[in-house]
């Protein structure tokens, strides 16, 4: 990758039309290393949230050797660039013919389900193989409720009356046996947890079956912008949540099992940035060389807050207004199609015009993951960048929950 200093060289040397992200190595390493301090466990990396090569390879050169996977190609990915890796496919629903690749090619032994058909479909190819059940580890997922910005049990986990009836048919085969939960991406309550745990050991007394460990999923959140409307972020931070994490595992009794996590979002959204150009301003209107079908798809849905910076292009030295009045912008992507427009709008100085480029933060977890090639758009320019967006002076505009009229 080229390399440049902060974002803003990269812009004004560059001067690209295309959109271009900037990944800070070190920002992923920090808080890669912060969760895997804080975390009383073994560190399973989510995949999904960004599988680039290297995000992945960083990471493993990192020290972290586990994967939360869930599809070949998410296997292939990991042991490309961690051959030894651990791999944990705890998606709950699978084809047969990826558990028999699971099982067979890439050695992988631990696995989810939440239905009695998925532990058939497994107990088939374990059968086929010869394999001995006993070497294999199924975790019931369980089905919670709390307060996340992404809601996961709407669609997988079973109940926890459920739960104990899948346990005790594993045990039975001869299958090892954990419990997981996913309480959702981006929690907003502390307490979340505690309720995921107290359904677990619910289900663990009932069942009355030595369990193999226990995976608590993800749902770390990621710090984004501040809101201009509410002057917060809405996110717990971290350390509290660890410190809770912690503490509640001890009182509901897991601390005498192996501790599994999933963090994506935590460890991946600020490594990455996106520099966008302003391809048209029509009144309050930006149109990018971006949008919810590339890059921006997380922040379509509404649920965060990013942070955003103008960069100013130099070769134009005619502007209106005052740079100091930061208003709001609805921002329009780059496709034709109609529903290509930002959900929030993006608070920037009047004087914002076409040809500017801007600057949004914290776009590591799942902008490049749900990248699409609508309309022939497909960001794929990656630069090296040495300066945190944080570090780089206050972000000069903020997307809002405000809404806006045309």
């Amino acid at each position: 990758m080229t390399s440049f200093r902060t974002a803003r060289d990269m812009a004004l040397t560059l001067r690209p039309d295309e959109s271009v992200y900037c990944f800070r190595r070190s920002v992923l390493e920090k808080d890669a290393k912060s969760f895997m301090e804080s975390f009383p466990g073994k560190t399973a990396y989510a995949v999904k949230t960004n599988g680039e090569p290297f995000v992945l390879k960083t990471l493993a050169d990192l020290g972290i050797d586990c994967f939360d996977v869930a599809s070949p190609a998410e296997f292939a990915a990991a042991r490309a660039v961690a051959p030894s890796a651990e791999l944990l496919y705890m998606h709950p629903v699978k084809a047969q013919s990826d558990i028999r690749l699971a099982l067979e090619t890439y050695g992988i032994r631990t696995m989810a389900v939440d239905h009695e058909d998925e532990v058939a479909k497994i107990v088939r190819i374990v059968r086929a193989l010869d394999m001995d059940p006993e070497t294999i580890t199924l975790f019931v997922r369980i089905a919670t409720k709390g307060h996340a910005a992404y809601e996961l049990s709407k669609k997988f986990g079973a109940a926890p009356g459920h739960a104990v009836e899948l346990v005790q048919r594993i045990h039975g085969i001869g299958f090892k046996v954990g419990l997981c939960f996913h309480v959702g991406s981006q929690i907003e309550d502390p307490d979340t947890y505690e309720r995921a745990l107290a359904s677990a050991a619910w289900v663990r007394s009932r069942a009355g079956v030595e369990l193999a460990g226990l995976d608590v999923g993800g749902g770390f959140p990621a710090v984004y912008g501040v809101d201009r409307r509410t002057m917060g972020n809405g996110m717990p931070a971290l350390t509290d949540i660890m410190a809770r994490l912690r503490q509640d595992i001890v009182e509901w009794g897991f601390d005498d099992l192996p501790l599994v996590a999933e963090p994506g979002r935590v460890i991946s959204a600020h490594c990455l940035s996106l520099v966008v150009r302003v391809l048209l301003k029509k009144g309050r209107r930006l149109y990018i060389n971006d949008g919810i079908w590339a890059s921006l798809s997380d922040s379509w849905t509404g649920k965060i807050t990013l942070p955003a910076r103008h960069v100013p292009d130099p070769a134009r030295r005619r502007r209106t207004g005052d740079p100091k009045n930061i208003v709001p912008f609805r921002v329009c992507g780059a496709t034709c199609d109609s529903v290509d427009i930002l959900s929030r709008p993006f608070w920037l100085p009047e004087t914002v015009d076409t040809g500017d480029w801007i600057e949004i933060g914290h776009i590591g977890a799942y902008s490049m993951a749900l990248r699409t090639r609508f309309n022939g758009f497909y960001p794929d320019k990656v630069v090296d960048v040495e300066v945190p967006f944080d570090e780089d002076g206050a972000a000069e505009s903020l997307v809002s929950l405000e809404t806006m009229g045309s």
